[in-house]
């Protein structure tokens, strides 16, 4: 072991003796600045460790790379000498600005990679979320344009309103079910999306799902900010006239898009930006104020439309298709695998916020219940707009929010203008309510992953926004068929993603995971998988097996009509998410047991029984972490499912 590590750790010892409070490792006593810290550095600094890791006594900085104003406040308001002021201007720029975390300055990226303030296991004090906030969570994700055109979709494939609700109590079902069985890792851990990645694919090779579920974060935060383009139009042209639109000249240069809804793009993107500062653990705020709104909102419009509608929909179909035989059957799966693919991105990340769970399972029932019970009323009041709007107007509308604009249309008076205006806010804040928590926290959290050094989750949100105005939304959006196509694009990946880590969690490992080993590349531990790229190709084969069977398909969407495949090819890709995540979890078990893993706490995956997972007690996580770095090596370490207390709650590292 390096001289350099077992100095640091005695020290580190010293200091806990020295100062108790510091025992608890309560990270906001260490909320302090850069120049304070290295006044300090007797109790917190920072020793790397070779190529293993990166060691930092105490997290200097609260989740989201935000210091803690209390503790800024106890400070003492003495001024403190810039140590970099006779340093070249680039190196002050440096250190001072591009630098989030000042207590891995001097770290290698692979150091920081391993181990970083964003990254850690949650504390107790960090985790908030009872049952009833991921109640809140789902009530106000649930209502959101984007969740109604999911509805409407099998409206326009052909399906009736009853036919088509139906689809979406069983594919939202199923998405309660994939996300419960996503968040167990997180809320038993208390860690997020990027680590727990890193039980299946190994530590480096879990950078492509990372990378994966960025490139997705951001393509939906684009789609979504599009989708608050109308409410925004309706907002305004409340105020200042229907002809507002005519009034602003149109140069934008695009058939999908004009010069007045970029403009309201723009407005509703610039809105959110302040909303990118709030902490993941506070955001559920957020959702509480959107829950109190959508109910209100949502059966508002119901209620309104049917008035105008003289109490009478469409209770058929809305296109002049009937189907039957074997095309209503595809044409209800088609509905049906819309709802899973447009939760492909949650599914994946739900690790993200069951970490913030107060009880092992504050995450779980609460989200079983409400997913499927809440997108199937708010997808239902969706369904009775469009075909409300069918019977005034004679018009399939794909989105309600069409039908809303209507009603501005044919109606300009001052009570239309305000129950227009009302409803469009409520719609605007749902939406950005959805972008934040689906999308601009997702692709924050991932990138900590890869680059903490320069980026916390604050940073990575706004890298998102950012990299969301080069998408161009308005050409995704153009029609249905294009976003259903864009929607099976993700699921593909995605859904092969999800597969593997399901299977390697509740089959291979059977909910058991050594934490310390999740945080190190050293040799040895479990998570390398036996070399020195962290690597498990037995997850790159299976995730392979999951992806390739929807991709003739894919291409024959893609490329359509100059490029054509077969009408089974194009069957398995409307299956998209159901193929990649059963061939991948398949695929992936029967590889582990003909050529185990590292750490799995069975010999045999199929045959042995046995159930491993804890509520895992992070609070001295740190110290236990920092013990394994006086070792050469991790292969001492054994599998200790059978050592902790009888209540569960404690976890030996």
């Amino acid at each position: 072991m390096p001289e350099d590590v077992t100095e640091y750790f005695s020290s580190t010892k010293k200091s806990h003796h020295r100062n108790s409070e510091y025992e608890a490792l309560d990270t906001s006593s260490y909320q302090k600045s850069a120049y304070s810290r290295q006044k300090h550095e007797t109790n917190v600094r920072t020793i790397p460790v070779g190529s293993s890791s990166a060691v930092s006594t105490h997290i200097c900085e609260d989740e989201m790379g935000f210091e803690d104003t209390e503790s800024q406040e106890n400070e003492t308001e003495e001024e403190e000498e810039d140590p970099f002021k006779d340093e070249p201007f680039f190196k002050r720029i440096y250190h001072k600005y591009l630098i989030v975390d000042k207590s891995i300055a001097d770290v290698s990226i692979l150091d920081s990679f391993m181990y970083n303030s964003d990254l850690r296991p949650v504390e107790e004090r960090r985790r908030a979320w009872s049952w009833f906030n991921y109640c809140y969570f789902w009530l106000a994700e649930c209502f959101n344009i984007n969740t109604w055109q999911i509805a409407a979709t099998g409206l326009q494939l052909g399906l009736n309103w009853w036919q088509c609700w139906i689809t979406i109590w069983i594919g939202y079902t199923f998405v309660g079910i994939f996300v419960c069985l996503a968040s167990r890792a997180g809320s038993s851990y208390h860690i997020s999306f990027p680590i727990t990645t890193r039980a299946s694919f190994g530590i480096f090779f879990s950078l492509w799902p990372i990378i994966n579920r960025i490139v997705m974060a951001i393509v939906w935060y684009a789609v979504q900010s599009w989708l608050g383009v109308e409410p925004v139009s309706l907002m305004l042209r409340s105020i200042f006239g229907n002809d507002l639109p005519d009034r602003i000249p149109n140069h934008f240069g695009s058939p999908n898009s004009t010069t007045y809804q970029f403009m309201c793009f723009m407005i509703f993107w610039a809105c959110e930006l302040p909303f990118l500062w709030v902490p993941p653990h506070k955001v559920r705020h957020l959702f509480t104020v959107k829950a109190v709104l959508v109910p209100f909102g949502a059966f508002g419009f119901l209620i309104w439309s049917i008035k105008k509608a003289h109490n009478k929909i469409a209770l058929g179909s809305l296109t002049d298709t009937q189907l039957t035989g074997t095309a209503f059957s595809w044409a209800f799966l088609r509905s049906l695998m819309g709802c899973m693919a447009n939760f492909s991105t949650l599914t994946l990340n739900a690790p993200d916020f069951s970490r913030f769970a107060k009880t092992k399972n504050a995450a779980l029932y609460s989200q079983l219940i409400c997913i499927p019970f809440l997108f199937s009323i708010t997808c239902l009041i969706g369904i009775l707009v469009t075909a409300a709007g069918y019977e005034m107007y004679g018009i399939n509308y794909w989105s309600p929010v069409e039908v809303l604009e209507q009603y501005l249309i044919r109606s300009y008076t001052k009570g239309t203008r305000a129950g227009v205006f009302l409803i469009s806010f409520v719609f605007a804040v749902a939406q950005l309510g959805a972008n934040i928590s689906a999308n601009s926290l997702s692709c924050g959290t991932d990138l900590t992953a890869i680059l903490p050094k320069f980026l916390n989750i604050r940073r990575g949100s706004i890298f998102c926004a950012c990299m969301a105005l080069c998408i161009c939304p308005w050409n995704m959006m153009s029609t249905s068929s294009k976003f259903t196509m864009a929607l099976s694009a993700y699921a593909i990946f995605l859904s092969s993603i999800a597969g593997v880590i399901c299977s390697d969690y509740f089959v291979v490992r059977r909910g058991y995971l050594k934490l310390t080993h999740l945080y190190s590349n050293r040799k040895g531990s479990f998570y390398m998988y036996g070399n020195k790229y962290g690597i498990n190709w037995r997850a790159l084969v299976a995730y392979l097996c999951g992806v390739a069977p929807n991709l003739p398909g894919f291409i024959g969407d893609v490329g359509a009509p100059k490029i054509t495949v077969s009408i089974g090819a194009m069957r398995v890709y409307y299956l998209s998410y159901w193929v990649g995540y059963a061939i991948s979890f398949l695929a992936y078990t029967i590889l582990c047991y003909l050529f185990p893993v590292p750490g799995q706490p069975v010999k045999n995956i199929l045959k042995d029984k046995g159930w491993f997972q804890i509520w895992a007690d992070v609070e001295n996580f740190e110290e236990e972490w920092l013990e394994t770095l006086e070792k050469e090596d991790l292969y001492d370490d054994v599998v200790s499912v059978d050592v902790h207390d009888s209540d569960e709650k404690k976890y030996f590292y």
